[in-house]
């Protein structure tokens, strides 16, 4: 796949366009500036311009379509977030915060960092033992001791 250059703006639209589908079949720019808080002479700026570099399909009165290369940028741009997500709720981090977080993260971290969390994450949720570690850390946080065996 070419690599597109997008702002973090961009990038959001993509996310949300794509999370609006997967969830209403359909996405219109109602719904867009709704989920990104903006207005929607604001999400039409932008979605003439993701328009116009192919990312997307937009006609006034037909809604939003991702075209097969805004899909696949949209998907990426969706797992880093869901990566880090996870990562930050397994380490007990509250789940809108969790949330906030990796909107704000994902956009800063480089690739090969994400990667790394995913395998992370991966890890953890496949290691033996878990989620019993996992618990024991969540009690860590709590006191700030580890447990022990036998006491």
């Amino acid at each position: 796949m070419v690599e597109v250059i997008l702002t973090r703006k961009a990038e959001d639209y993509l996310e949300a366009i794509l999370n609006i589908v997967r969830e209403k079949k359909y996405a219109r720019v109602r719904d867009v500036s709704s989920v990104l808080g903006v207005k929607p002479s604001s999400a039409i700026e932008m979605l003439r311009k993701l328009d116009g570099k192919g990312l997307l399909v937009y006609r006034k009165y037909d809604g939003i379509v991702l075209t097969p290369k805004g899909e696949k940028v949209a998907q990426v741009i969706k797992e880093r977030h869901d990566v880090i997500r996870d990562f930050l709720e397994l380490i007990n981090v509250p789940k809108s915060i969790a949330e906030m977080d990796a909107c704000v993260m994902e956009h800063h971290l480089h690739p090969e960092t994400v990667k790394q969390i995913g395998k992370m994450v991966n890890f953890i949720k496949s290691a033996p033992g878990y989620p019993e570690w996992l618990r024991h850390f969540e009690i860590f946080c709590e006191t700030g001791r580890h447990v022990c065996r036998g006491k």
